[in-house]
């Protein structure tokens, strides 16, 4: 079982997204996608990344976006970086995430194509309802939706969640409840421990 904790304001995050559907297709394993606020997660326990905005190293941030764009070409993805509203406010599509439920794939995979491959500003609601139209959600009651306390409250419970076991960013990613990973280029690990997961219960 794959546990996959996310933001879809984060470029790694969409690579790993799509990424780890193919893994786990081939590995016949189960995600359980679990919508997080990555800027929640930032102010609790990691805000040296806010200091590495504000002062990056320029070598390290000219390598940073050569290697996106190479694993973007590897995935065959199209991702701007930076868009051009960057960090962008992601509350309103994670708890839209949240109110889809296990139908929430289709919609987060047009919410990361539309902010990282159209440069589309997620935070804005003519967006998300474009979104909505373009995956077949009744946009009235999507909004209604993530307006509810309670898809609020699990977005946030999500989100101190990840905190509490450990994780520090987006994506993090849990095999078997206990083994963390962070990262799209954690995935060969990943592979590795499913199938010991897989060899031990044979």
């Amino acid at each position: 079982m794959i546990e996959f904790f996310f933001d879809c304001s984060s470029p790694w995050t969409y690579l790993a997204f799509h990424n780890i559907q193919l893994l786990a297709k081939e590995l016949g394993a189960e995600i359980i996608w679990r919508p997080i606020l990555v800027g929640g997660i930032f102010n609790t326990v990691n805000p040296s990344v806010y200091a590495q905005r504000e002062t990056p190293v320029p070598l390290k941030a000219r390598y940073m976006k050569k290697d996106l764009a190479d694993w973007a070409r590897s995935a065959g993805l199209a991702i701007k970086m930076p868009p051009t509203v960057f960090p962008v406010n992601s509350v309103k599509a994670m708890r839209g995430c949240i109110w889809l439920g296990k139908d929430m794939v289709p919609f987060a995979t047009a919410v990361f194509e539309a902010y990282w491959g159209g440069d589309k500003d997620i935070s804005q609601d003519a967006v998300l309802a474009e979104i909505c139209k373009k995956v077949g959600i009744d946009e009235q009651n999507f909004f209604a939706g993530i307006s509810e306390q309670a898809i609020k409250d699990q977005l946030k419970a999500n989100t101190e969640e990840v905190v509490a076991r450990g994780g520090f960013g987006s994506p993090t990613i849990f095999v078997n409840k206990v083994d963390m990973y962070f990262g799209n280029d954690r995935l060969p690990l990943i592979r590795e421990a499913l199938l010991r997961s897989k060899a031990s219960a044979a």
